[in-house]
């Protein structure tokens, strides 16, 4: 009997570690249906087409989605719930990210960083948007985290670093990394007995886009350096493994495959500053001027 195709929808895989994790899954038997949302659709597509791969075993589709705009993710939303149609959706991978300062004003008028809109909101509005699907396919949300959340040493200090101009000289993309961990484990709570929510750091992976016009640098010598196709496959672990902890709030899988210990994120496990950091689907409309 021919395996189903299992329907992935996800943000990030048009470059670096997403898409080489999207080519490898493309390289297996198990078919997969991909909705994936790109900023430059043409070249997305044109970099897929050219991985030749099996399209009458496996489909993909991309969408438009630019998520320092919170319009185009609502948009992608309801393109991807129509493209599913009565299908599942079996996971939904959220894997974009950007490492850029706060010292710009935030975009389309929002007082947030693009930083802190891209990292975390932008892909907690999608959750959102998807959950009454996400609810009913009892799918996995995987959460591409980093080990950048260490940084945080005092969580009462987000607020002002991630609005826009900030101009903190903290580090802006361990605060949104944080701050996102946050939006992880308040879903993990809310979605319980229905969804599956993971975080995965990928390692430290030096050959991707995500320093792009920063002064950022991820040093290729570093002793835990890992190349891209390595980050992949700890990103499909996330995706794939079912040995979870008896203790629902350990969430965090690492690059070399072991669940975490909640000591190293202690920090992010106070549920008053989940809550205070997974704002509601309308709190989101209203403060980012989303119409219906």
């Amino acid at each position: 009997m021919a395996n189903i195709a299992k329907t992935i929808v996800a943000t990030g895989a048009s470059s670096g570690l997403g898409f080489e994790l999207v080519k490898q899954m493309l390289a297996q038997t198990q078919p997969y249906k991909f909705i994936l949302g790109a900023r430059d659709t043409k070249t997305t597509q044109a970099a897929f087409d050219g991985l030749k791969y099996d399209s009458s075993k496996h489909s993909l589709t991309i969408f438009p989605l630019e998520l320092s705009n919170l319009k185009t993710v609502k948009t992608f939303s309801q393109q991807a719930l129509d493209k599913v149609g009565q299908d599942k959706i079996d996971y939904l991978l959220l894997n974009a990210a950007i490492a850029i300062n706060a010292d710009e004003p935030g975009p389309h008028g929002s007082k947030w960083s693009e930083a802190y809109i891209v990292n975390h909101l932008s892909q907690h509005y999608l959750i959102h948007l998807l959950r009454e699907k996400l609810e009913a396919s009892q799918s996995r949300i995987v959460v591409v985290s980093s080990g950048a959340v260490r940084g945080v040493q005092d969580p009462s200090l987000l607020e002002s670093d991630v609005k826009g101009a900030s101009k903190t000289e903290r580090s802006v993309y361990s605060a949104t990394k944080f701050i996102q961990l946050l939006g992880a484990h308040w879903w993990r709570r809310q979605l319980q007995g229905k969804c599956h929510v993971v975080a995965v750091s990928p390692g430290l992976i030096p050959g991707t886009g995500l320093p792009r016009g920063t002064t950022m640098q991820l040093p290729v010598n570093h002793p835990d350096a890992k190349s891209v196709p390595e980050g992949a496959q700890s990103i499909y672990r996330a995706l794939v493994r079912d040995d979870f902890p008896e203790d629902p709030e350990q969430i965090f899988l690492t690059s070399w495959g072991e669940w975490w210990s909640k000591d190293v994120y202690k920090l992010s496990l106070d549920k008053s500053l989940q809550d205070k950091w997974s704002p509601s689907k309308d709190e989101i409309e209203k403060e980012e001027g989303i119409t219906a």
